[in-house]
């Protein structure tokens, strides 16, 4: 196997500041971490090779107008797979006969991770909040679920039963009942027993064969067979990332969960092999970002050589290696200082601190999907059982976007409750705000209760001259 050559950037050059823009622009929402096979596809179908964000707009103005005759199209084209309007939901004998044929110890963790989900997602929950002044007002934020959600789960390079667990149950943790999930129709999508298997253990009763940007779209707007949904999350390639982004507002999205990415921040007490092994977690996703910060300069050598070992005996070494070359890097900083500062810039989806203190060093990351603490919390234990969702933000978004919790599916709405003496006490603010505002039917709404004394049940046909229209222009 060819020797690995890993990117390093010193910070204590010149053009230290410039390697580093380029590469915060190349991991960030703007850049282009795309898969060879899928750059190759986009040529194939659109006879030019279009980048990301034409290709979604065109696919979802595409789903948008032929509705699930495009949705059929693309999943032709981009998965070689055909299908019709049948064929395209997966079937309930389907999911049945998976559950009842898959690996009881499978099953079994399937259920251990549930309830470590649903755990640490019902705990975190909002409760209604209520302040009352007794006889004039009660003011309320009242909370209710999504009523229906669409899941995106990949099933490109490997199948994630996972995110069916990260993404179903917080969602059914905030008490959302409709349930769409969409996988694309390949082995390692939805004509995978063990994915559907969990779709039913989870009670998953909508499951279609669909993915990438035209599956974002059919949920977005919905398409014969498929309702639209009020929601969209999950993580997914590029495409799926940025269809995610085009249909926010027609729907709601969870955050741009694109290309899985880590930062790994390390001093002397890091381990070569652990780091190595973190860098590596990430870059078999391919595409996946992997960066190593630190300000111990032997270690950059050690982890270079430990990664090229570990490469080499993982049977998906070869797409890590090219992962790792195209979007990895080694990167010397000055101190913990300047790592904390570079961090910040970043906003990592994972943060992996491998230091002496990693505790105190968290404190100062403002910017970051998940931090991962010491020498023995790898970014897997996240991804896999531990109960936050590991559906985060990536490209730089951790610094305005967070990771998918069960708040995500509630809706907040306010809820007002005055009395004819509680609306009296503050009829002079809202009087005087609505006229510097120029809007005075604002305070006419206020004036005419007040002038009257209309008492609950009254009804203003039982009060002379009490028209709007008749009314003298009321003046504050």
């Amino acid at each position: 196997m060819a020797t690995l050559s890993l990117r390093r950037i010193d910070c204590a050059t010149v053009d230290a500041a410039e390697q580093l823009a380029a590469l915060r622009t190349r991991i960030s929402a703007l850049g282009d971490v795309v898969s060879p096979r899928s750059r190759e596809l986009t040529t194939k179908v659109f006879g030019e090779p279009l980048p990301p964000v034409r290709v979604v707009e065109r696919v979802c103005a595409d789903v948008r107008e032929r509705q699930l005759a495009a949705v059929l199209h693309y999943t032709e084209q981009f998965d070689r797979v055909q299908l019709t309007a049948e064929t395209v939901r997966v079937s309930a004998a389907e999911m049945t006969a998976a559950h009842k044929a898959a690996d009881t110890k499978f099953l079994e963790t399937v259920r251990r991770v549930r309830q470590n989900v649903l755990s640490f997602q019902l705990g975190l929950l909002h409760t209604d909040a209520r302040l009352t002044v007794a006889g004039k007002h009660e003011l309320k934020l009242r909370y209710r679920p999504m009523r229906r959600v669409g899941v995106c789960v990949p099933g490109g390079a490997a199948a994630y039963p996972s995110t069916l667990l990260m993404t179903i149950c917080p969602a059914q943790a905030a008490g959302v009942r409709s349930i769409a999930v969409v996988m694309p129709p390949t082995a390692t999508g939805a004509n995978n027993p063990d994915l559907l298997a969990v779709c039913h253990e989870l009670g998953v009763q909508e499951v279609y064969r669909i993915g990438g940007a035209q599956a974002v779209a059919a949920l977005a707007y919905g398409v014969e067979g498929i309702k639209p949904v009020d929601m969209i999350v999950g993580p997914g390639n590029i495409f799926v990332t940025l269809a995610k982004k085009h249909v926010f507002g027609q729907v709601a999205i969870d955050c741009l969960a694109g290309p899985s990415e880590i930062v790994v921040m390390a001093d002397d007490s890091a381990h070569a092999e652990y780091v190595a092994a973190d860098l590596i977690a990430q870059a078999e996703h391919s595409p996946g970002i992997s960066l190593l910060v630190t300000w111990h300069a032997p270690l950059l050598d050690a982890v270079q050589a430990a990664v090229s070992r570990q490469l080499a005996e993982l049977p998906r070494g070869d797409l890590a290696r090219d992962s790792l070359e195209q979007f990895g890097a080694l990167i010397l900083v000055r101190d913990a200082k300047e790592a904390t500062a570079l961090v910040n810039q970043l906003a990592p989806e994972h943060l992996h601190i491998a230091t002496h203190d990693a505790a105190a060093l968290a404190e100062k990351i403002d910017c970051a999907g998940a931090i991962f603490l010491g020498h023995h919390t790898p970014v897997a234990l996240g991804d896999y059982v531990a109960g936050p969702s590991h559906v985060l933000p990536t490209g730089a978004t951790a610094r305005f976007a967070s990771g998918l919790t069960a708040n995500d599916f509630l809706r907040r709405s306010s809820v007002l409750d005055f009395t004819q003496a509680g609306l009296k006490a503050v009829a002079d603010d809202v009087r005087l705000l609505a006229h510097k505002e120029g809007l005075t039917a604002h305070a006419a709404s206020v004036d005419i209760r007040l002038k009257h004394g209309y008492t609950n049940g009254a009804s203003l046909k039982d009060h002379p001259g009490a028209s709007l229209l008749s009314q003298p222009r009321l003046k504050g």
